[in-house]
């Protein structure tokens, strides 16, 4: 029988930043670190990706407080494993720092 831990459908990831210049940021876009990814290489495998920021809120909407604003994943961002992505509603500047689900769907494999 096989174990019931260790069956993710995600890559965990954090919530980084918006996409800025020096002075000027980009709510539009947010900045995403992959869990795992290092380098362009490997984010590229992301692209397309759907993405989930999923939270608490205080009031209960069809008996559940957890809530989600979903996005995907667009392009890389510098060298380092970072994704650039678009939710469908901005995220919060709460969220920096916080996690987010890349789902491995849609799949080009």
């Amino acid at each position: 029988m096989p174990s019931e831990s260790g069956h993710r459908l995600y890559v965990k990831g954090k919530h980084v930043s918006y996409q800025r210049g020096k002075r000027n940021t980009n709510p539009n876009t947010s900045l995403i670190k992959l869990e795992g990814v290092d380098d362009t290489k490997a984010a590229t495998f992301y692209l397309g990706k759907k993405i989930a920021y999923v939270y608490r809120a205080k009031k209960e909407i069809r008996g559940s407080k957890i809530r989600v604003i979903w996005g995907k994943v667009t392009r890389p961002h510098g060298n380092r494993g970072v994704v650039r992505a678009q939710f469908r509603r901005n995220l919060p500047a709460r969220s920096f720092g916080a996690s987010v689900r890349v789902m491995l769907y849609p799949s080009s494999i």
